[in-house]
């Protein structure tokens, strides 16, 4: 069992070992240990190192792929069907366990290090490994193929607006509204589909918040690491084997709001935690954040209005809520090969009927405006600047 090693160090030494394309062995990682914390107990140290090649031996199979440059996503879909993401879209790799019962084990063996249970009763997993990957499994008879495994892999490096900017994944004038957006404490939501950056753009907006606000972050799993001097993270618990301990994100919703949020961010929106984050948006919590699924931003009012009801909320009550809580909706897309950009800025109105719905202001792929969201968009900013 992995015990004190910090996800963070984990992945600042794997970055290192990616970019200077070291073997990992407890040389090259005592030497890149030193760089990261000069000053440490060398019988620390050492149990650093040790922990860390034990990460490293438990990925078994796909440990040599976590040195591949760009790996965002690892897929295991059959004991000899193994596909990564390098951020160009999915490709099979050579990677194999000898049969089905090895890769159930492997599975198993992971979910054990993240404190988790795999087996008959319980036969998927979704947690967080101890070196900072992301584990979804499956095991038979739900895997109707067997074992199926999915890990998402952080990224190496820090994205940031500017860096997005030199990854043409947006336009300079996008990277500047959308810092306007954070400063003015305007609350928002980023929508697109799986694997098209959505944490990585609410991270990089995060950044700007003004220093001297307190940012509270409820995950499922942690994802976000904000560059802010004042964050603090909760993150939610399924129950233990004996079905009790589960802290829900509702709960987390709910006890965050008596911690003084200045600014208030969900990584993910999916349940009924929908009702008591608008409430907190509506009732003085501005400049708030989430993430949610959606195949474009008109669908987005839709997709509040399902969770709503999941809520118990009537369609009445979701809409009012959502326009008076939420006033910009930000669009990702993931192109054809795999690139993800931030497509375009829109604002949320209110129709005469009551329904919600979204405006187009911004394209950021060509920079061009659409009236009157573009209008409504500078109006927001105007307000919160003066």
């Amino acid at each position: 069992m992995i015990s004190g090693l910090q996800p963070d160090l984990h992945l600042a030494i794997r970055r290192i070992c990616v970019q200077e394309e070291l073997e990992v062995n407890a040389q090259n990682l005592a030497q890149v240990l030193r760089d990261v914390v000069p000053v440490m107990p060398h019988a620390r140290r050492l149990e650093i190192v040790e922990e860390i090649l034990l990460a490293f031996d438990g990925m078994g199979p796909l440990s040599a792929l976590l040195l591949q440059p760009n790996l965002t996503d690892i897929v295991v879909n059959a004991c000899d069907d193994v596909w990564i993401d390098c951020g160009t879209g999915m490709q099979k790799v050579d990677c194999s366990w000898p049969d089905e019962a090895a890769l159930r084990n492997f599975a198993i063996r992971l979910a054990g290090l993240a404190r988790r249970r795999l087996d008959e009763a319980v036969p998927w997993v979704d947690a967080r490994l101890p070196n900072g990957l992301r584990l979804h499994a499956v095991i038979p008879p739900l895997s109707v193929r067997g074992t199926t495994i999915s890990l998402r892999v952080p990224a190496l490096e820090t994205m940031t607006l500017e860096r997005l900017v030199q990854l043409d994944s947006i336009s300079p004038q996008g990277s500047i509204t959308l810092q306007q957006i954070v400063r003015c404490g305007l609350s928002f939501v980023v929508c697109g589909g799986t694997g098209s950056g959505k944490t990585t753009v609410l991270n990089a907006m995060l950044a700007h918040v003004p220093d001297d606000k307190r940012v509270l972050v409820i995950e499922d799993s942690m994802e976000l690491a904000i560059n802010h001097p004042h964050v603090v993270s909760l993150t939610s618990r399924p129950a233990n084997v004996e079905g009790v301990g589960e802290v829900t994100m509702r709960t987390l919703v709910r006890q965050a709001l008596r911690m003084r949020p200045d600014r208030l961010i969900v990584g993910e929106v999916r349940g009924v935690e929908v009702a008591d984050l608008l409430t907190a948006f509506n009732t003085g919590h501005e400049g708030g954040a989430v993430t949610i699924h959606a195949n474009s931003a008109q669908t987005v009012p839709a997709r509040f209005e399902a969770l709503g009801y999941m809520a118990g909320l009537p369609r009445e009550a979701i809409n009012a809520q959502l326009v008076g809580g939420l006033q910009v909706v930000i669009e990702l897309a993931r192109l054809d090969k795999g690139k993800r950009i931030v497509k375009s800025v829109n604002v949320l109105e209110q129709d005469v009927s009551g329904r919600a719905f979204v405006l187009p202001a911004l394209d950021l792929r060509t920079g061009a405006t659409t009236s009157p969201g573009c209008e409504i968009l500078q109006s927001y900013l105007e307000l919160r600047s003066s």
